[in-house]
């Protein structure tokens, strides 16, 4: 399996204009010019935060880390207020490993895609399996959502416009669907397998039993085999995608997250506050719609992207 590598930071900087819009510019707005920073700016800077889908918590916790450091400056100006913020950011996610696998021997590799209707799950197939395909990779999507004729559908026409398989068949155990697409994926040599699961929340006893049938089948067909399962958020959902991870985590290991939407919200500071709280690796992050619009998450450059 060949990893590819997809990070554009135009395009990631033109993703998050709404994000900046809503978190630098109104720092500068608020508080640019000022020549030294008293604690009712750093009370505008705190709402700033907040309103920017960093979450309370935190929000406190950045305010204090920058009030501890800039007793040591005379001049506490913008620069260095954006400058400590940004430092200060980046720390969120020091302990959290955002890379994707180095190397990959055995597959194929298999993507288990979970997350709430509406999240950008099937979008997120598509690019990825986009993404795979482009760089050599033989990728198969699979349309394990039987409770969705419409959610199939979707999937058949992501599959059409990036020109790759998509198994599918009549029957309604998920599991059943994913044994018979793995069989095929084992007999013909696919490098990456990427499968769509039911998008809505059932009683957590209806999807552990599902996603546990699901992992079982995996085990049997290609013991051993190299897979994660990723859930996908939506970042217009808000503190709603807080809930999901923590609700879904719950269910399932979840080995990384897939942030879509993050050019139609003005609240990235959602991924700051999800890394801060859960600790689950990033892995993707939507910035776009186009095919190739779904990147590598890297931290520093989504921050730069953030600020710049």
């Amino acid at each position: 399996m060949k990893l590819f590598k997809n990070i554009n930071f135009e395009k990631l900087k033109n993703g998050l204009n709404k994000s900046r819009e809503n978190l630098v510019n109104k720092i500068s707005e608020k508080i640019s010019g000022k020549a030294n920073l008293d604690e009712n700016e750093l009370e505008k800077l705190e709402e700033i935060l907040i309103s920017s889908d960093i979450g309370v918590p935190l929000t406190e916790k950045l305010i204090d880390e920058i009030k501890k450091k800039i007793v040591i400056h005379k001049e506490r100006n913008i620069t260095l207020i954006r400058n400590l913020l940004f430092t200060e950011m980046l720390k969120i996610f020091k302990n959290i490993s955002t890379e994707n696998f180095t190397s990959i021997n055995s597959k194929p590799f298999i993507y288990l895609i979970i997350g709430v209707n509406g999240s950008g799950k099937t979008t997120t197939i598509g690019k990825l399996a986009y993404n795979y395909k482009t760089i050599g990779n033989k990728v198969m999507v699979v349309a394990a959502d039987t409770f969705r004729a419409a959610a199939n559908e979707q999937l058949e026409v992501w599959a059409k416009r990036v020109d790759v398989p998509i198994f599918k068949n009549d029957a309604k155990d998920p599991s059943s669907v994913v044994y018979d697409s793995l069989e095929i994926a084992k007999n013909e040599n696919y490098d990456v397998v990427l499968i769509d699961t039911a998008g809505r929340l059932h009683t957590k006893k209806d999807l552990m039993d599902e996603l546990s049938k699901i992992n079982s089948v995996i085990g049997k067909v290609i013991p051993h085999a190299p897979k994660e399962t990723l859930l996908v958020l939506d970042a217009t959902s808000g503190q709603n995608a807080i809930i999901q991870a923590q609700e879904f985590n719950k269910i399932v290991n979840i080995d990384g997250l897939v942030i879509t939407k993050l050019d139609g919200s003005a609240k990235g500071g959602i991924v700051l506050q999800i890394s801060s709280e859960k600790k689950i690796p990033i892995k993707f992050i939507g910035v776009g719609e186009h095919h190739t619009d779904l990147q590598n998450f890297e931290a520093e450059q989504f921050i730069k992207a953030m600020f710049d």
